[in-house]
């Protein structure tokens, strides 16, 4: 059998995404604040394009949009050419949204972002004690190495020996520096473990109590797990005295970093508005913010059949004009998708509007999608990284589409009403004698809920709540 290669022709269909297309797919996904960086770059990369005030919008309905002023073919489009009819299509430009819209009443009052102050993190408020310490040099040099190994939580994360050996100094010296910034503030910072820091934020309190300082020191796993008899027996104290040291325990911070720790906020500017009118809920774009577009006249001028501009010029011009009415449409197209599945949404989840959280169904991606008509893939772009605000909060579209609980009769139930029955149920539960996973999972099966054990453990860690041996409280 020979090998060779010879050239044949085959017929098929294949799949191109045209630049246009990939622009549209890629403002889709994006959220507002990429989408208004987008718009920004744009501004000022194209010449052809301007930002226009409110009354100027110049967002045009695709059904309205003349079928001549369609824009050029891309290059994959032999039709393309250079008779297109620019003048005519500027001329037809709308200059009205076709879809509601909610402007902001302050628009000359600064971004929340712009207001705030940064506060000083731990590394910062501690090197400040420092420097007005009354240290020696050498002392101060130790402490900035100790407190460029504290965490967040600050709990130093070497030993002094590590310290001590890797900066040359003695390691008397470093637990000598170590104790004095144990009492800067935060009280107890530094400390290597738990009970160092419990001990320290103790001795700081000046209690004097040999009975306090012996449960941190020898019965931690003790006061965990709440066997305060195994501490009455050791100590050889009452039930009373074990209980009014373990408030005064209750009270110290674990974690010394805590108040300086944490990223910092994060302002969500909701994508889209649900306000109810009446008996129904309207829905409305936010557009406060986002800068709107239209097409430069005077760019206009250099397209007229009369003008004799050079060629190269109109290339240029016409180019960056295409890409412009690329994006404006591709802008529109964005919004009126995330307009018609919000709608859809609040169709469908219209009990959770009206009646909260326990009444949120289970829905999925086909769902929105069979109602208006589009691709999964589409929808989840849509609600991807978008926000919309609600008379119930302020909630991430993604939040309405949750799976489904059997019932022992009717209907399925969704998920997040599951969590909240769950924290619900424990919220109501007896402080010395929680219910336990299995337990939660018979009162459920009372409310017609069938579900497992390992579930409910899934839910109540996914909603930050301990297990039944942690949460029993004694007093």
């Amino acid at each position: 059998m020979s090998i060779g290669q010879k050239l044949s022709l085959n017929l098929g269909q294949h799949l191109v995404m045209t630049p246009q297309l990939q622009q549209a797919i890629k403002l889709l996904q994006m959220n507002r604040m990429e989408m208004e960086n987008l718009i920004n770059s744009e501004l000022v990369e194209n010449p052809t394009l301007e930002e226009t005030s409110d009354s100027e919008s110049t967002m045009q309905s695709m059904e309205e949009m003349p079928q001549e002023t369609t824009p050029p073919q891309t290059e994959e489009n032999p039709q393309a050419n250079e008779d297109f009819n620019w003048e005519n299509y500027l001329e037809n430009f709308r200059s009205t949204p076709n879809l509601p819209v909610y402007r902001g009443g302050d628009e000359d009052l600064p971004s929340y972002e712009n207001t705030l102050t940064s506060s000083p993190d731990l590394p910062e408020h501690l090197s400040w004690q420092l420097k007005l310490s009354d240290m020696t040099d050498k002392q101060k040099t130790i402490g900035e190495v100790i407190i460029g190994n504290v965490n967040e939580d600050g709990y130093l994360q070497c030993t002094i020996e590590e310290i001590a050996e890797k900066e040359s100094f003695d390691v008397h010296e470093v637990e000598a520096v170590l104790y004095r910034i144990q009492e800067f503030d935060p009280i107890g910072v530094a400390s290597r473990d738990l009970k160092e820091c419990l001990l320290v934020q103790i001795y700081d309190l000046k209690e004097n109590d040999d009975c306090l300082e012996a449960m941190v020191e020898n019965h931690l796993p003790d006061l965990e797990k709440k066997n305060y008899g195994a501490i009455c027996k050791a100590l050889n104290i009452s039930m009373e005295e074990v209980i009014e040291r373990v408030k005064i325990i209750e009270e110290l911070e674990p974690k010394p970093g805590r108040a300086f720790g944490g990223t910092p906020a994060h302002y969500i500017i909701p994508d889209i508005y649900v306000v109810k009118r009446g008996d129904e809920y309207v829905v409305m774009l936010n557009e406060d913010g986002l800068p709107k577009l239209k097409i430069s006249s005077f760019y206009k001028n250099l397209l007229d059949k009369e003008n004799q501009s050079q060629q190269p010029t109109k290339d240029y011009v016409q180019g960056k004009l295409r890409s412009a009415v690329w994006l404006i449409r591709s802008i529109h197209q964005r919004q009126r998708t995330i307009y018609k599945v919000t709608e859809s949404i609040v169709k469908q989840q219209y009990d959770f509007f009206e009646k909260g959280i326990s009444h949120l169904k289970p829905m999925v991606l086909r769902d929105v999608a069979d109602d208006i008509g589009m691709h999964e893939s589409t929808i989840s772009r849509v609600t991807t990284n978008k926000y919309v605000h609600t008379p119930r909060g302020i909630f991430e579209l993604k939040f309405f589409f949750n799976s489904g609980i059997s019932r022992v009769h009717g209907a399925d139930v969704a998920s997040e009403t599951v969590k909240e029955k769950v924290k619900a149920i424990i919220a109501t539960e007896p402080p010395a004698h929680p219910f336990s996973d299995q337990k939660i999972v018979e009162l459920l099966l009372k409310e017609n809920i069938n579900i497992a054990r390992r579930t409910v453990a899934k839910y109540r860690e996914m909603l930050g709540i301990l297990p039944s041996s942690r949460r029993k409280k004694v007093f």
